[in-house]
């Protein structure tokens, strides 16, 4: 097997069984960005090969292409492939979409560095052609999902409780199976898969995770109390999250989004999805490498 550049494979991830992987693609455009060139270059790639483009219909009014506009069950139900065509928001969008449906999905960076992107604009029709040859490989990430009163929801980087403006600092106790653990009073309380650990944690100086690891972290931001440090807990044990009498209101992001808020006295249940989305890799870097570049990470220093 080989890569998208046609460079030996080191093992076969995914076996050749046929060819013409991509019958169907659907597409997720950054909110602003005009990704029209882009689209295009997506949409002759598929009139050639007799194959569809779906999009959602809202994203392709805004830009008027030639994709067909679709509600998100039927394109995260049809599409063997989903490209996010945008940074790394974007990216965590279609990776939730993904999580509702079968099929992988590719990151276009638009614009600045993505981190979860794997390829740039000029690099899309070879990384096409190299996936609808099946010379890919697909690497799983997991998700995290909330529960809080009646809301439910799901994230691919973290779900935070944030101190609210004007509010005291989040004090909030962390049960394990439920079982007291350990005690936070900070700005804010992370909860981050693998994938997360470089985004809200690592600023607040939690560590790097592999993706290929299997659990949750909690970091706490800027915290105030004596432990200040991150705990990470493995997949299948159970997180309770509670807000303790003494703290303030505080809101609850998921991926950066605001879902909701809760008070003192209330209990978000944060539950490990396995699985939860695909992302196609094409041989070209590794997590670290990524990582590297991303967080401009220098080597280690050399005695003098």
């Amino acid at each position: 097997m080989r890569d998208w550049k046609g460079a030996a494979l080191s093992r076969p991830d995914i076996e050749v069984t046929r060819m013409g992987f991509i019958g169907t693609v659907g597409l997720v455009l950054h909110p602003e960005r005009t990704s029209a060139p882009t689209v295009e270059t997506v949409v002759r790639w598929s009139r050639a090969r007799g194959t569809k483009v779906l999009g959602l219909a809202a994203e392709v009014s805004r830009i008027g292409c030639e994709a067909i506009p679709v509600g998100v069950e039927e394109m995260t139900t049809s599409a063997d492939l989903l490209i996010s065509l945008g940074g790394d928001g974007t990216m965590l969008r279609t990776m939730r979409l993904a999580a509702k449906g079968h099929a992988p999905v590719l990151g276009v960076n638009v614009g600045r560095l993505g981190f979860l992107a794997e390829v740039d604009i000029p690099e899309l029709p070879a990384a096409l052609d190299a996936i609808d040859a099946h010379r890919f490989t697909v690497e799983v990430r997991s998700g995290v999902h909330a529960r809080f009163g009646t809301v439910e929801e799901t994230a691919l980087n973290d779900i935070v409780l944030l101190r609210s403006p004007g509010q005291r600092s989040a004090a909030v106790a962390v049960r394990v199976q439920g079982q007291p653990f350990v005690a936070y009073t900070a700005d804010a309380i992370v909860t981050a898969t693998p994938t997360g650990s470089t985004a809200y944690s690592f600023s607040a100086g939690g560590p790097i995770v592999s993706p290929n690891a299997e659990g949750l972290l909690i970091t706490p931001v800027a915290p105030h109390a004596a432990f200040n440090r991150s705990v990470f807990l493995s997949s299948g044990e159970r997180l309770d999250l509670e807000v303790l009498p003494h703290s303030g209101d505080l809101a609850v992001e998921a991926d950066g989004r605001l879902v909701g808020g809760v008070a003192p006295g209330d209990v978000v249940e944060v539950t490990m999805l396995p699985a939860a989305a695909r992302v196609v890799r094409l041989g070209r870097t590794t997590f670290y490498q990524r990582a590297q570049r991303k967080l401009r990470l220098a080597g280690s220093a050399e005695p003098g």
